[in-house]
């Protein structure tokens, strides 16, 4: 591991002034390509205290060896500069997008005599318009076959192309009017690239005017009785109707634009485009990157922005385009898009409106290609045993932990305080094992207490059982008067039979056999808390571990510094999916409790008094026991209750039986589980 010191440019050396910068490892290899509108400011960001940077910031500065800068005009060329080293060079360190799928185009090739249209992939061509990308290759098709009604283009290849010519007649499509002929020169050079303009032109979006041109055609033909002409002349706009009908309008104004929306999490981000052309969508892709370097949806935003129109000119770079977050700053990379198209781009985010809910369907759509993602990713068997095996050798154990349990705790400002237990077998979650707790002790937010808890609880009940051979216990799933210990099924919770849940024999359910790995959701405090439970019940073939969420790090019972896997580790991938599930299995629990809680409340008696005014009156007095007590002129002092609304909550207050505070009696909120 390099020491950043050790190359770190000399006071004066970094000009400040725009620039691109490189870092080297020992090899010379880049490894990370940034811009920077003043280079002095940017660098000297990199070599900060090794503590005070983000993990992955740290990585990528002990790897390198070496960093270079070049020095340019402007902000934009600095843009354009950084997406050729990037695509150069291909830096590790650097977000890079992959394709989910490789996608279809309708090209069109204007680079030849004859112009072809054909279905292409890989990587765009020079002299060739693409259209699209489609998600399937059979739609291209059925689109092309509409449409050669209207436009008969050329659609063989060089070698139809050339037996045509040789012979003296045209393929069967020429036969039947979907091809001009081009082969046996019954169109010329000119018409033929004239007649590719228009269909490249429908495709653009440009319709109405060819379908007033064909349809001002027929109706002449009709009124010169050339009856048979104004028929195919009809046949042609029937089916580029139909071929528009292909593609539905989201966007009432024509408007021709891309929709870019991002869904992340810690270590991957998935990118969806929407293709608007004409108000309607054209065209539609996804990429899916790992989050290698320091980056937020801005900067997600921007890499997909330089990956999506680095090679694009004209009309291939739309009016408008619409994201989710801007650039910072905005300016540089919406001038390198105007200038791209040759004329003004406009980059926002949609507020409201039609543009508004498109954004959200493309975002659903990002959000399912993760999910889509991570679920290929996870039941891959290879990758699992692959992520095992790393979590073994990371934490130094002596094999790989097959079974997983994580505990993670939720609490309501201290009140409710609950814990949940999930359990992964192979990599893979199985719920039918996961159970749930009430901490009922004490109250209060004391994290590393409650889980000290839960762990003594969850394994004294496993030495319980262990004494016993196959006999199945009949005491509750809880050690303790009042405690629970519940099971899921399915996602759902399984059946409870007097407080307890039960098998589909109705015998208690059990925990089943120890984890060879407890995971908890936490640091150094939570570790340290769950491995003292273990050595009190002198369990000593267990291992502890724990994942704190600000900056993903593994901490082991004892140590002063944490495990830092790398971001690409399927190891870590493979915790964090365990960490999030208890968290989202714990959450579920207490919001239930909260749920319980909060319907009881007296105020619920009150005619027109919404959920709004409920937690204002709450947060207000602190507490309904308070609330009762106050009188009336102090309840309309409340923002947003009238005298009217104070006199019916004092009436109802004043009727209903004392009771303990049915909510938070610190603010009376809703909030999330801690």
């Amino acid at each position: 591991m390099a020491d950043p010191s050790t190359y770190r440019p000399g006071p004066g050396e970094i000009p400040d002034s725009p620039g691109v910068y490189r870092f080297r490892d020992e090899h010379r290899r880049v490894i990370y390509v940034g811009k920077a509108k003043s280079l002095r400011q940017r660098l000297a960001n990199y070599f900060q205290d090794l503590a005070s940077l983000h993990p992955r910031t740290r990585t990528m500065v002990t790897t390198a060896a070496s960093v270079e800068w070049t020095v340019v005009n402007t902000e934009v060329e600095a843009l354009q500069l950084e997406y050729s080293w990037i695509k150069e060079y291909d830096p590790r360190f650097n977000v890079k997008y992959r394709d989910d799928k490789s996608y279809p185009y309708l090209a069109v090739t204007m680079n030849e005599e004859f112009p072809r249209v054909q279905v292409m992939r890989g990587q765009k061509k020079k002299g060739v318009r693409y259209f699209g990308p489609y998600g399937q290759a059979w739609a291209i098709r059925e689109t092309v076959d509409l449409m050669l009604r209207a436009f008969p283009v050329r659609t063989c290849s060089a070698g139809v192309f050339k037996r045509s010519a040789q012979i003296g007649r045209p393929c069967l499509l020429g036969y039947i009017g979907k091809c001009a002929a081009p082969c046996v020169g019954r169109i010329g050079p000119e018409e033929h690239r004239e007649l590719a303009e228009e269909f490249c032109d429908f495709m653009a979006g440009h319709t109405g005017s060819h379908l007033r041109r064909l349809e001002r055609a027929m109706g002449e033909a009709a009124e010169e009785m050339e009856y048979e002409k104004a028929a195919r002349l009809r046949d042609d706009i029937d089916a580029l109707k139909r071929a528009m009908e292909k593609s539905a309008v989201v966007l009432t104004d024509a408007t021709d634009a891309d929709l870019v929306a991002v869904a992340e999490d810690e270590l991957e981000a998935a990118v969806q485009i929407f293709h608007v052309r004409g108000g309607r969508v054209r065209g539609q892709r996804g990429w899916v990157t790992d989050k290698v370097e320091d980056v937020g949806t801005a900067g997600l935003v921007e890499h997909a922005l330089q990956q999506l129109y680095g090679e694009e000119r004209g009309d291939a770079v739309p009016k408008e385009v619409l994201v989710p977050a801007l650039p910072e700053p905005v300016e540089p990379i919406a001038q390198w898009l105007s200038e791209r198209r040759g004329s003004q781009v406009g980059l926002r985010i949609p507020r409201r409106g039609d543009k508004r809910a498109l954004m959200e369907t493309v975002h659903r759509n990002a959000e399912q290609a993760l999910v889509l993602h991570k679920t290929k990713r996870a039941s891959d068997l290879t990758t699992r045993s692959r992520a095992l095996e790393e979590i073994a050798d990371a934490l130094e154990l002596d094999s790989a932990p097959l079974r997983i349990e994580c505990f993670d705790i939720s609490h309501l400002q201290g009140d409710d305080v609950v814990a949940s237990m999930v359990v992964f077998e192979d990599g893979l979650a199985r719920k039918s094992e996961y159970r749930r707790f009430q901490v009922k002790s004490f109250t209060g937010q004391d994290d590393v207490r409650a889980m000290h808890e839960v762990i003594s609880r969850r394994f004294r009940r496993y030495l319980q059982e262990k004494q016993k051979t196959g006999e199945w216990d009949a005491e509750s799933g809880a050690d303790a008067p009042g405690d629970e210990a519940r099971g899921e099924v399915s996602g759902e919770v399984s059946g409870e039979v007097g407080g307890e849940a039960r098998d589909e024999d109705g015998r208690p359910r059990k925990f089943a056999y120890p984890p060879q790995l407890v995971v908890v959701d936490g640091g150094r405090p939570q570790v340290a808390a769950a491995q003292a439970a273990l050595d009190e019940l002198g369990v000593d073939d267990v291992a502890v571990c724990g994942l704190a969420k600000r900056l993903e790090e593994v901490w082991l019972p004892g140590e002063g510094d944490p495990v830092v896997l790398p971001r690409s580790s399927e190891g870590l991938y493979l915790l964090q999916r365990v960490r999030d599930e208890a968290h989202r299995f714990a959450i579920r629990y207490q919001r239930g409790k909260r749920g319980k809680r909060i319907r009881s409340t007296p105020l619920d008696a009150v005619p027109g008094l919404g959920e709004t005014r409920k937690k204002a009156l709450l947060k207000h007095f602190g507490s309904v026991k308070k609330l009762r007590a106050a009188g009336v002129e102090e309840i309309a002092e409340v923002p947003g209750v009238g005298r009217k609304t104070a006199e019916a909550v004092a009436a109802a207050l004043a009727g209903a039986a004392p009771a303990a505070p049915a909510v938070n009696t610190a603010t009376g909120e809703i909030v999330e589980g801690e």
